[in-house]
This record gives C-alpha cells, sequence and structure tokens, in this order.
C-alpha cells in the first residue's frame, strides 16, 4: 500500500507540475500577443479620455492595427517627455501620439510608413490686432509642449532667436496660457488646433500658413524585435489605407482627411 500511496503521489506530482508549464507556457504566449503603446491621453483628438475611456484618432488606428495582428494593447499613458525616455527604455514597444518624423528622431528610430500628415501651425488670441502674419511675432512669447516637434520646428522659422519660446508639460497649460494672452502665441498641428478650437469654441485664430508640414508614424527600435513589429505594422496600415479605415477615422475625428 505504501508502494502504491507513492506511486499515486508521484503521479500527481508529475500531472501538477505539468500543468503548471502548461500554464506558464500559456503566459508567456498570452503575453507574446501584447504590445505596449504610449499615449498621453491628454492629446485631443489623438489620443484622450471620454467617460474613463482612452480614445482619439492614434488610439483607434493603433486598436485597428493589433486587430490585423492578433495583438492585444497595453496603453501606458503619461506625459510625452515621459513616454519617449520610457520608449528609449524598452518599456514601451512604440507611442502613437502623433510622433512625426524627424532627422533627429530617425538616427535614433525606425519608423512606419506614414499614416497622417500636420502642419505645425501658430495661432494667436482672435483679439490680437497686433498679430495677422508670421514675421508680428517677432520680439513676442510662443508657447508649445516640451518635447514636441513643433518647437524645433519654431526654431528653425525663426532662427535668429526673434521670439522667446515658453515650454509646457501639457498642452492644456499652453493654450489656456494663449487663452488668457499671457502669452502671444501657441503652436502645435493645424488638424488639432482646427480639432481644439471647434470642441472648446477657444478664442484662437490661425496666422499665415503652417511653417512645416509634417509625416507621422509610429516609431521602433533599431532591434531585432523593433524591426519584426515595424514590418507587421506597415503591412497592417497598408491594408486599412485600401479598405478606406484610415480615411474613415481621420474624417471622424478631424472633419478631413489627413492621411494622404
Amino acid at each position: 500500500m505504501k508502494k502504491i500511496t507513492s506511486l499515486l503521489s508521484a503521479l500527481l506530482l508529475t500531472s501538477l507540475t505539468l500543468m503548471g508549464c502548461d500554464n506558464q507556457s500559456n503566459h508567456q504566449a498570452i503575453e507574446q500577443n501584447i504590445i505596449k503603446v504610449g499615449s498621453t491621453g491628454q492629446s485631443y483628438p489623438n489620443g484622450y479620455k471620454q467617460d474613463g475611456n482612452l480614445v482619439g484618432f492614434d488610439v483607434e488606428v493603433t486598436e485597428a492595427i493589433a486587430k490585423e495582428l492578433g495583438y492585444k494593447v497595453e496603453w501606458v499613458i503619461a506625459e510625452f517627455g515621459g513616454l519617449m525616455g520610457q520608449f528609449d527604455t524598452g518599456r514601451l514597444d512604440t507611442i502613437a501620439n502623433a510622433v512625426a518624423i524627424t532627422p533627429a528622431r530617425q538616427d535614433k528610430y525606425d519608423f512606419s510608413n506614414t499614416y497622417s500628415f500636420y502642419g505645425s501651425q501658430i495661432v494667436t488670441h482672435k483679439d490680437n490686432n497686433d498679430i495677422n502674419q508670421l514675421t508680428d511675432f517677432k520680439g513676442k512669447t510662443i508657447a508649445g509642449v516640451l518635447g514636441s516637434n513643433h518647437i524645433n520646428n519654431l526654431k528653425k522659422a525663426f532662427p535668429n532667436n526673434e521670439i522667446a519660446i515658453k515650454t509646457y508639460e501639457t498642452r492644456d497649460g499652453a493654450m489656456y496660457d494663449t487663452e488668457y494672452q499671457r502669452v502671444d502665441g501657441y503652436v502645435n498641428s493645424k488638424p488639432i488646433l482646427l480639432a481644439e478650437i471647434k470642441r472648446k469654441n477657444l478664442p484662437f485664430k490661425l496666422v499665415g500658413e503652417p511653417i512645416t508640414i509634417e509625416q507621422v508614424a509610429f516609431p521602433f527600435s533599431k532591434d531585432e524585435k523593433g524591426q519584426a513589429l515595424r514590418k507587421k505594422f506597415n503591412q497592417a496600415i497598408e491594408k486599412l489605407r485600401t479598405n478606406g479605415i484610415l480615411k474613415n477615422l481621420a474624417i471622424k475625428y478631424f472633419g478631413e482627411d489627413i492621411t494622404l
């Protein structure tokens, strides 16, 4: 009886061990189908909170790509500079927050195919009669989000320190100070500005034409994992472009097609 009991115990232990291994393998398989994607959660209409849920153009594009690829998205919310820092240290697989392709970023990351286009646009308060064209900003202060490429575009547009640049952790602070005329202007993507002005009835007017046109894409690390994911994203992006989902999402959030 002792031998039988020992044998049954051994069989039970082996069975539990195998079950544990199976559970661990399943867990690892699930983990492999999860991608960690960054968003500020404050970037209307790209990624913002509505009724406690993260929604927006970039959010829906990312979710549509993930669905095509059989992935589940784990969203990580932080301010933009923090997202870039997490991405640099490998804690994020990519960022879906209107990340513009720039030479400096191309040195560090590889980008997916472009999925939207934005013009860096400057606005001022509509009651500001002293500013009606870009040259009127000389000697003035323009607000922008810390870490965004719009700050670099400002420096290129005014290369001789003709303006003062004030940076903010979030766009809300920059827009607030522009609304109450604590600064003379604010720079962001034109489609985003138009959406924000319409949504909040902001007292802003566009000044001149966009100072540059930017291509927006998903950044990926230059390692093997990043390259494999980038290739999959590209395939999904082109499928969403072909079947009209990209265009429809752009019209839903911006009222126009910004994907071409």
